[in-house]
């Protein structure tokens, strides 16, 4: 778990924060007054110092509000980003939210998305800003070839297409 860091602004995406705010949402209302009611009982039982479930009830009860603690902070440092508002001037470069169709030094075409850091995934082809692979394409525009250095030397990408949801 990355925590909020004073290395300037932190965008996410409506979609990203709106994730953010469900779990939110249902680790206060749910997970953790099931969790306190757990707690309860395992105490009401008598000895807490042998009692496993209070033990193990308290340890996740630390867990949640750590959680929910870091959820708060980052929502609330968060600049939110909507991909789908740029004016149409602007739509032809690669800015925050965008998805882009590169083709890669072997002609395979792959999208990818401009992410927050916390909407990572891979497996969808969402990439931070912040990654290499991010941060070169941005601005960048259809038709524009990249050089990206990875471990294990570097990569060419051709812009092939730059669309906004």
């Amino acid at each position: 778990m990355r925590s909020p860091g004073p290395r300037g602004p932190y965008y996410i995406t409506r979609a990203g924060a709106e994730r953010l705010q469900h779990e939110l949402a249902l680790l206060r209302a749910e997970q953790r007054p099931r969790i306190v009611q757990e707690v309860a009982d395992a105490a009401a039982q008598g000895d807490r110092s042998e009692n496993a479930e209070y033990i193990y009830g308290k340890k996740k009860l630390r867990e949640i509000d750590r959680r929910i603690l870091w959820l708060q902070k980052r929502l609330e440092s968060a600049t939110v980003v909507s991909p789908g508002e740029r004016d149409a001037a602007s739509r032809d470069r690669v800015f925050f939210g965008a998805r882009v169709t590169v083709t890669d030094d072997n002609d395979e075409m792959r999208s990818f998305q401009i992410v927050g850091e916390d909407e990572i995934d891979l497996a969808r082809g969402h990439i931070s800003y912040r990654s290499p692979l991010g941060r070169a394409l941005l601005s960048r525009r259809v038709g524009d070839t990249i050089t990206v250095l990875k471990p294990n030397g570097s990569a060419d990408y051709t812009i092939e297409g730059i669309a906004y949801d």
